[in-house]
């Protein structure tokens, strides 16, 4: 089972998008049967039984092996992923698109930005899944308080210099063998309804 599977069939997104069947995947980090499941979300095991062959059809879950139980063999299923994300690729040519925005201070530029991390980051991984591969990535996420709008600008000023000579020292664009990165850093303040997390870098 994947951590995480990135969506980028419109069709498949649709399927995943629905409340019931949604649910269903929720309760598959487990294996389990369809009269598992009808007992747990409260439907028929008739209806289950339609929208797992409906997930089981879009790659969404996948087959988990038999049991018997009460004279019958149960099939059980589990899902491909622990959790899923919608590829603004899925949205074809109305996706958020960076190139398409002229302010790169505004809150519409770094969502696009987010998007398109989502799209390359996710395609890069499948291919790189389908190759047995591990995927390079480099992730830092942390929080910080600024005192004043003032603080905030001169850090802001510094983190671009900082970058700035780190790129201009490692970045060779004639590196036989080279391959080009993306480096993105973004910051926004923090939702006040979203609970405390302990401040990691990874």
């Amino acid at each position: 089972m994947l951590d995480v599977e990135v969506i980028e069939d419109p069709a498949v997104a649709v399927i995943a998008l629905d409340p019931v069947r949604s649910r269903l995947l929720s309760e598959l980090a487990l294996p389990a049967s369809a009269a598992n499941l009808a007992e747990r979300v409260g439907l028929a095991r008739q209806k289950v039984n339609y929208h797992l062959r409906a997930l089981e059809a879009h790659k969404l879950v996948r087959a988990a092996g038999e049991r018997k139980w009460g004279g019958l063999t149960e099939r059980l299923f589990v899902a491909t992923a622990s959790a899923y994300v919608v590829s603004p690729g899925a949205l074809g040519p109305v996706a958020a698109d960076p190139r398409r925005t002229v302010d790169r201070l505004s809150a519409s530029y770094l969502i696009a930005l987010a998007a398109r991390v989502v799209r390359e980051v996710g395609g890069l991984w499948r291919r790189a899944l389908d190759a047995k591969k591990r995927l390079a990535t480099l992730s830092i996420d942390t929080e910080i308080r600024f005192a004043s709008a003032a603080e905030r600008a001169a850090f802001t000023a510094d983190l671009s210099k900082a970058i700035t000579e780190l790129v201009a020292r490692y970045h060779d664009a004639n590196a036989a063998g080279g391959r080009d990165h993306r480096l993105l850093v973004m910051a926004y303040p923090k939702p006040s309804d979203e609970p405390k997390e302990e401040k990691t870098c990874r």
